[in-house]
């Protein structure tokens, strides 16, 4: 049986997650203001796009976070503690075998990402540079997502603010002694960030060693059972799938903007940094429910499930009630900061209305992103998440014919609902399988 789940309980494992989030934008705008002081354009373009890139690589990995969650959290809620060791040696063996095949595929990454969205010769040749320095950092940037989520699936997410601090602080001051101190320009940026994605893999393992101090970790035929395996593999797959779903409306919407010009869709991009803004703050309740919800089905208690459930989506409602009434209250005066241009802010303006929305019609939908993930129930993720695109595809050009960009917003706003609708009608079946388990 688990531990009773309290409002203390759930708060001691978001907050570290709301603090370390915060860490990440920081770390963007330490990046663009040391090659800032470059006096010519180009390197921060460069710089730009080749963050972009890396960073869109890898969030394909991004299901070993939350498969790995998901399958620890349950473990430990059974009890089943050289399984928790086991889970670790393989998220690290797929972080690290994912990375080794980004590098052996690098030039057709690269060939790729250019051909999606060609720059300039002198912005490519910088980008690419920055990108080959990066890319040998891969094994360790991959597999330190299943180190996060090896560690919130145990509610140890003091230790991902710790590890998250620590790669952030170890980027910011190479930065500063590569970039300002020794000249090195673009490739500077991209070895701090090199060196310290190794160094942050160092300080994961540091973090876990109690868990390679039994041998469980390398127990051969429990590391590779293939039941555990095969578990695993579909758990992961049907995250992937149903992210790629989630990351295609994305996409869309921002090409979709582009049809209304260069103004309309710069108040766009303006707008979606509120959504990333909430959704950087709801991860940390999100990654309790994850935590609370995979232990109590691990351990059979139904009751516990539920609770956790309840009192993680009570605090993401707190939260996003306080985001409502901020970018209601503040809203104009954070566009205004963020764009300067008077027809920027003037469109942005006019489309706020839906940033104010937006966090209590998407909450249902984050929320029970947590909660399935916690209890692997992965397929009805997938599933619904196809659901979910193909009445977003459905809404999204009658509504633009309508109401032009409201119509396109309302639309990104239809699939929150039916996400958050469709999981929720799958929820009971959450539970009647947690009773079977």
């Amino acid at each position: 049986m688990t531990d009773t789940i309290t409002h203390r309980r759930v708060l001691k494992i978001a907050v570290p997650i709301l603090l370390a989030n915060i860490t990440v934008p920081i770390l963007g705008a330490v990046d663009t203001g040391v090659v800032g002081q470059i006096p010519e354009a180009t390197p921060i373009a460069a710089v730009g796009v080749g963050a972009v890139v890396i960073s869109a690589v890898y969030w394909i990995f991004g299901f070993l976070r939350m498969g790995t969650a998901g399958l620890t959290a349950q473990a430990r809620g059974e009890g089943n503690t050289p399984e928790v060791a086991a889970l670790l040696t393989r998220s690290l063996m797929i972080g690290l075998a994912g990375g080794l095949a980004l590098i052996a595929l690098q030039a057709l990454i690269w060939r790729g990402a250019f051909a999606v969205s060609p720059a300039g010769p002198e912005v490519e040749d910088l980008a690419r540079s920055y990108m080959q320095i990066r890319i040998w950092s891969a094994p360790a940037a991959i597999a330190i997502f299943g180190i996060n989520g090896w560690l919130i699936a145990q509610e140890r997410t003091r230790d991902v603010l710790i590890l998250q601090v620590w790669m952030n602080g170890v980027n910011v001051a190479l930065d500063l002694w590569f970039v300002l101190g020794l000249g090195w320009g673009v490739g500077g940026v991209a070895f701090a960030t090199f060196l310290a994605e190794w160094s942050g893999l160092a300080m994961g393992l540091w973090l876990c060693r109690a868990a390679f101090r039994v041998p469980d970790w390398r127990d051969g035929a429990r590391v590779f059972d293939r039941v555990k395996l095969k578990r695993m593999a579909v758990v992961n797959t049907d995250i992937l799938i149903r992210s790629l779903f989630l990351q295609a409306i994305f996409v869309s919407f921002l090409l979709l903007g582009g049809r209304f010009g260069a103004v309309t869709l710069a108040a766009n991009q303006v707008l979606l940094q509120f959504l990333h803004v909430m959704a950087y703050a709801l991860d940390g309740f999100a990654f309790a429910a994850e935590a609370l919800v995979g232990q109590a089905l691990g351990a059979r208690a139904v009751g516990q499930l539920r609770r956790a459930a309840v009192l993680t989506s009570l605090w993401g409602l707190i939260c996003n009630l306080l985001f409502s009434l901020g970018f209601a209250l503040a809203g104009a005066t954070i566009i205004d900061i963020m764009a300067k241009d008077a027809e920027v802010q003037d469109a942005a303006r006019s489309y706020l209305p839906w940033m104010v929305a937006a966090p209590l019609v998407g909450l249902p939908c984050y929320m029970l992103d947590g909660i399935f993930i916690g209890a692997t129930r992965t397929g009805d993720m997938r599933n619904m998440m196809a659901l979910s695109a193909a009445i977003y595809v459905a809404a999204v050009y009658p509504l633009m014919g309508l109401i032009g960009n409201h119509g396109l917003w309302l639309a990104l706003l239809v699939s929150f609902v039916a996400r958050g609708v469709t999981l929720g009608l799958r929820y009971p079946a959450l539970e009647r399988a947690a009773r079977r388990v």
